[in-house]
């Protein structure tokens, strides 16, 4: 029911690790909505009475950042600290309910590539 031609299921896009590679994307319709998205963030702060952010300075830095990804040596030690935390506590979970436990460091390590994008 509900899967005819016209569903939206057909138009959801590939998820995350499927076998369909990924779009590029243009870098143009990139910087306009990086600076779409800090306008808006700077009215909000102007409107709370804060400081307005310098939109083109702060377009320029994520764009720059978006072209050189932060590698696995630049991951903030503090954030591989908290997923090895849990890490440790799904194996726990995992010890009680009879499963054989992950390999902490590769699955840390497994869940960080994920969580930046380079798998």
């Amino acid at each position: 029911m509900g899967g005819g031609p016209f569903a939206i299921l057909n138009e959801r896009p590939p998820r995350r690790g499927s076998a369909g590679t990924a779009e590029a994307v243009d870098p143009a319709i990139q910087a306009a909505e990086v600076r779409q998205m800090l306008e808006a963030k700077s009215e909000r702060q102007r409107r709370r009475g804060e400081a307005a952010l310098d939109v083109e300075a702060e377009t320029e830095r994520l764009l720059a950042s978006a072209e050189h990804p932060r590698g696995k040596d630049a991951i903030d030690s503090e954030l591989r600290e908290e997923v090895r935390q849990l890490v440790v506590v799904r194996n726990e979970r995992r010890l009680r309910q009879g499963l054989a436990p992950l390999d902490v460091e590769a699955e840390t390590e497994r869940q960080l590539a994920d969580f930046i994008g380079s798998s």
